[in-house]
C-alpha cells in the first residue's frame, strides 16, 4: 500500500491522477451540456426539467454526483501540488524566458484557467444546484416537475451574471483546449497515427461545449427561447 501511495504522490503519478479526473470531467461536461441544450427546445423548459427532473431523482446519477465532487476535488488538489513542486523543481528563473516558443499561452496559464472555473462553479453550484438538490424550489411546470426553467430565466435575467457566464466559458475553452489533448497525452493513448485526431476532437470538443454553455443564458437574457 505504501508502495501505492508513494507512485502517486510521485510527480507522474500526480499527473496520471490528473489525466484520470481530468477525462472523467471531460465526460461530465457532455452530459450536462446535452441535458442543459434542451432548453433551446423552447418550449417553456418542460423537457428541461423533465431532464432537470431525471438528474436530481435518479439514484445512479445522484451516485455520481459524489464521484464528480470526490475527482474535481482531487482534480483541484493535484494541480495545486504540481504547480508547487514545478516551482520548487526550479525555484529561479530563466535570465531569459521565451514560453511562447514552446507552449501555447494557455498551456502556460492552467492555474489562473483553473481559479476563474473554480470561482464559476461555486457561483453555478449555489444558483442552481442547491437550490435542486436541498433548498427546493417553490414553483412546478406544467407537468409537475420543479421548475428549475424559471429559476433560469430568473438568474439570467441579470445582464452581469450573464457577462460573467459567457466570460468564463471562454476560460472554459482554453482550459479545455490543453486538458484534453493532456489527459490523453498523460495516461499514454497518444500515438503519432492518430495525434492528429485528438488534437482536432481537442479543438472542436473544447470550442462546441464551451459555446453551448454560454449560448444558453445568452438566449435566457435577450428572449430567444421564452
Amino acid at each position: 500500500m505504501s508502495g501505492f501511495g508513494n507512485a502517486l504522490s510521485s510527480s507522474i503519478g500526480r499527473k496520471y491522477v490528473m489525466g484520470v479526473t481530468g477525462i472523467f470531467l471531460i465526460l461530465f461536461l457532455i452530459v450536462h451540456a446535452g441535458i442543459n441544450s434542451l432548453i433551446f427546445l423552447d418550449d417553456n423548459g418542460l423537457t428541461f426539467n423533465v431532464g432537470a427532473h431525471f438528474m436530481a431523482t435518479n439514484w445512479i446519477i445522484r451516485a455520481g454526483e459524489y464521484v464528480l465532487f470526490l475527482g474535481l476535488l482531487v482534480h483541484i488538489y493535484q494541480a495545486i501540488n504540481l504547480t508547487i513542486q514545478n516551482k520548487k523543481a526550479r525555484p529561479q528563473t530563466y535570465a531569459v524566458y521565451n514560453g511562447s516558443a514552446n507552449s501555447k499561452w494557455y498551456s502556460r496559464s492552467m492555474g489562473l484557467l483553473g481559479t476563474l472555473l473554480l470561482i464559476f462553479l461555486v457561483i453555478h453550484l449555489k444558483d442552481f444546484w442547491v437550490v435542486s438538490r436541498f433548498t427546493g424550489i417553490p414553483t412546478v411546470d406544467a407537468n409537475g416537475h420543479e421548475d428549475l426553467y424559471a429559476v433560469m430565466r430568473e438568474k439570467f435575467h441579470d445582464p452581469v451574471r450573464v457577462a460573467a457566464y459567457v466570460l468564463l466559458m471562454i476560460s472554459l475553452c482554453y482550459h479545455l483546449l490543453h486538458g484534453f489533448a493532456s489527459a490523453f497525452q498523460t495516461m499514454g493513448w497518444n500515438h503519432s497515427k492518430y495525434n492528429g485526431i485528438i488534437k482536432g476532437a481537442s479543438v472542436w470538443y473544447s470550442i462546441i461545449i464551451s459555446i453551448l454553455f454560454a449560448l444558453m443564458p445568452i438566449a435566457v437574457y435577450t428572449g430567444l427561447i421564452n
